[in-house]
């Protein structure tokens, strides 16, 4: 067979398979509309895993035709608007996760992304009664990062008794929920609580590894090392972080202040 036949041959049995695929979904969301949606709402979500956002808008459109008021369609293309980002699909966003509520309000995935949407546009006390509700639905698989986003929230808001609190109970929904260790490291070393500081960031290490930490955490880090006086500790932190993320704000930091007597570097 030539290289023009096989080609043919390929296009002909895709064109076939796209055409059969389209006759079974229509054939499914005339017998099982509820079920159509499920399937829509599902291939929204790998479209928007492989950053295919138009294809995501099709297929969300064609489930709220069949089901307007479905909570998760709703959710889904709340956050499809969310992650394309220009101001005006920001602004239509709201009203996809408002709707995504009001009819599943025990729809904890909602609340946690409606959260997420109200944090990004610096709405943090509407966020947090989100992330609060969606925090406390026990049973809900990302209880834990909820707690985490209500508690980064409250540090928004200058409240660090609540972020502390936020995140010691993202730990008990799950006891490696990295992000609480590295955030209650950094509140404790800000507080002078060099030993506490020093085990949730030894605690981060562990569940990440050592080679896994990302800028802000190498900076927490040498931080500490240096008030424990661990000098080659530091040393060896510093180069990561020189050597990995030379253009970081971290970085430029530690510059600034590699020859500074105060006794808390922040």
């Amino acid at each position: 067979m030539t290289k023009l036949m096989s080609q043919l041959v390929l296009t002909s049995t895709l064109c076939v398979s796209i055409a059969l695929t389209a006759c079974q979904t229509q054939d499914i969301a005339k017998k099982d509309p509820e079920k159509a949606v499920l399937v829509r709402t599902q291939m929204a979500v790998e479209y928007l895993k492989s950053g295919d956002l138009d294809a995501a808008k099709r297929v969300l459109d064609e489930a709220l035709a069949l089901s307007s008021r479905d909570s998760q369609a709703n959710m889904m293309m709340g956050v499809l608007l969310q992650q394309e980002g220009s101001k005006v699909n920001l602004d239509k966003a709201e009203g996809y996760f408002k709707r995504a509520i009001a009819s599943d309000p025990k729809n904890a995935q909602a609340r946690n992304n409606y959260g997420t949407y109200l944090f990004q546009v610096a709405r943090y006390n509407d966020a947090i009664q989100q992330f609060q509700i969606a925090g406390t639905t026990l049973g809900y698989d990302q209880r834990s990062r909820a707690l985490e986003n209500m508690g980064r929230s409250y540090l928004k808001l200058n409240d660090v008794a609540n972020a502390e609190k936020s995140f010691n109970q993202a730990l008990q929904a799950n006891r490696d929920s990295y992000i609480s260790m590295l955030e209650l490291a950094e509140l404790a070393y800000l507080k002078q609580d060099f030993p506490a500081a020093t085990r949730m960031y030894e605690q981060f290490v562990r569940v990440v590894g050592q080679k896994n930490q990302n800028a802000r955490a190498l900076w927490v880090g040498i931080r500490l090392a240096r008030a424990d006086g661990d000098q080659m500790g530091m040393q060896v932190l510093v180069n990561q972080l020189r050597a990995l993320f030379p253009e970081s704000q971290e970085y430029q930091r530690y510059l600034q202040l590699q020859y500074s007597t105060e006794a808390v570097w922040k």
